[in-house]
């Protein structure tokens, strides 16, 4: 199984890369940093793909756990919370945007980050982890 860390500040979450374009483009140019912009409850970052693939199943709400890519931003977004464009506690996204991976350990790690912080992308160890989802 394929997993990237990201890290912003003191927290960590590994996340599990999905089986499309995206995630494999994106496990390509690891490690990377970027800068946090910050939106409601979701976290935004440049990435820098050399190639945007395209878009796979693009979706403007997210699960929790669910970690995506915004193709006309080349942003990465970590959403563990409402945006201000929600209704409820839904993460609702601004624009369509293909989910990659998915986080294996709680995103609101990442509640208290403010934008300008620095995030840290960089490829985990493979191994062999079953989670509740079965994946």
């Amino acid at each position: 199984m394929n997993m990237l860390s990201v890290r912003i500040n003191q927290q960590q979450v590994r996340l599990v890369l999905r089986s499309n374009q995206t995630a494999r483009a994106i496990a390509d140019i690891v490690p990377f940093s970027a800068t946090v912009r910050r939106w409601g409850q979701a976290l935004m970052f440049d990435c820098p793909l050399p190639v945007i693939p395209a878009a796979d199943q693009p979706q403007t709400e997210l699960a929790p756990g669910d970690v995506a890519f915004w193709s006309d931003g080349s942003s990465i977004i970590l959403g563990f919370g409402p945006t201000p464009i929600s209704t409820g506690r839904e993460v609702r996204l601004a624009h369509p945007s293909t989910v990659w991976a998915d986080a294996l350990d709680d995103l609101i790690a990442f509640a208290d980050v403010e934008t300008g912080s620095k995030v840290e992308i960089h490829l985990e160890q493979s191994v062999e982890i079953k989670t509740a989802r079965g994946q």
